[in-house]
């Protein structure tokens, strides 16, 4: 057989590919690409988070959590300009050990709002892979009513490697939902190592949730939690677990007796609650609201704000500082030349900083 009668014949040759229709036109996919190069300007998307857009405020929490500079300066101008439409919310920082319940509880507690006609938005830090860096990101999953309902905004984010950095930019997001109309914010931790800390930092109402004789996998820092709550709330109090869950209310109550006297004024309350059966959640938020009522005509609530933006004032000055240093060119370059002294015993670590920062 002839070479080219081979070829004509062979189950290896190439085929002509489907010609494009013509709804894909060259024209039409110019267009496709040009809407799609298009961004919006700071001031549509001021226009639009002050108007109420879902989309414009989620397109700018992008922005915010992006670390490209020019994302970070336009950033930066739509939370200055979103600044005189803010604090104007309740913000109320969640905590609880993994598996204690947390989603299911401030599902539950969105729902009870947002049927009051409360806007809530729920900011939900979700652990990062230390490989990937991907997140989890399964908090709108795992609230599946609450995010199909109208007044309600969910936005996971990865929590990734520096705390620092995601507690400003959860901050940052604060201020854009207050701007977008929200008048409660409620804020979950991870539940694990010292982002209640930051998160204490940034919120009017820190909530603390526990599960009835589960022991305590935080005991390291079980104090200085305890400590940071206004009120802590045994969930899952249905069913067989009603009675440790009472049982654990009284040893709860005695434990916040031995604690200091808080700045606010406000006594720590312990409560039950049942999020699965939607039982006592109503009750947690008329304590929510009378800590508001008396510690706003304490004027202890104002003078907080004003203490959490000195905090974080110096917080971000300390953040700047150390991103700037750390990309200096010199510095890259001067820092692994340290690290190879000191691991060969010809420096100390003191020594090799003091060099550093001399640069």
């Amino acid at each position: 057989m002839a070479k080219s009668d081979k070829q004509k014949t062979s189950a290896l040759k190439e085929k002509d590919g489907i010609k494009a229709p013509d709804a894909l036109s060259s024209v039409s996919a110019k267009a496709i690409k040009s809407r799609r190069q298009k961004q919006p300007s700071v001031n549509d998307l001021v226009k639009g988070i002050t108007n109420g857009d879902i989309t414009a405020l989620s397109r700018a929490i992008t922005l915010i959590e992006s670390t490209n500079p020019k994302h970070t300066e336009k950033a930066n101008k739509i939370i200055t300009a979103c600044l005189p439409y803010a604090n104007d919310s309740i913000r109320v920082g969640i905590t609880g050990v993994p598996g204690v319940g947390k989603s299911t509880f401030i599902e539950a507690l969105g729902k009870h709002l947002t049927n009051t006609n409360k806007k809530v938005a729920v900011l939900a830090v979700d652990p990062s892979s230390s490989l990937s860096k991907g997140s989890i990101l399964g908090d709108k999953t795992r609230m599946e009513d609450l995010v199909k309902i109208k007044n309600a905004f969910i936005r996971p984010s990865p929590s990734g490697d520096s705390l620092g950095g995601v507690a400003r930019k959860t901050r940052e997001t604060i201020i854009l939902c207050e701007a977008a109309g929200f008048d409660t914010i409620l804020i979950e931790t991870v539940g694990v190592g010292q982002s209640e800390t930051a998160v204490h930092s940034m919120v009017d109402f820190f909530l603390l949730l526990k599960l009835a004789g589960a022991g305590d996998e935080l005991q390291g820092i079980k104090r200085g939690i305890i400590e940071m709550a206004d009120a802590i709330v045994i969930n899952k109090a249905d069913g067989e677990n009603v009675k440790a869950a009472k049982s654990a209310k009284l040893e709860f109550n005695r434990a916040l007796h031995l604690y200091p006297e808080k700045a606010s004024g406000w006594t720590p309350k312990t409560t039950l609650c049942s999020a699965l059966h939607n039982e006592g959640i109503s009750e947690i938020w008329d304590m929510i609201s009378n800590y508001m009522s008396e510690t706003t005509s304490s004027n202890y609530f104002e003078t907080h704000r004003t203490e959490q933006n000195k905090f974080w004032l110096l917080q971000t000055i300390e953040e700047r500082l150390k991103s700037n240093f750390y990309n200096k060119p010199k510095i890259k370059s001067e820092l692994q030349q340290q690290i190879e002294l000191i691991e060969s015993g010809k420096t100390t670590p003191f020594a090799a900083a003091e060099y550093l920062l001399g640069l």
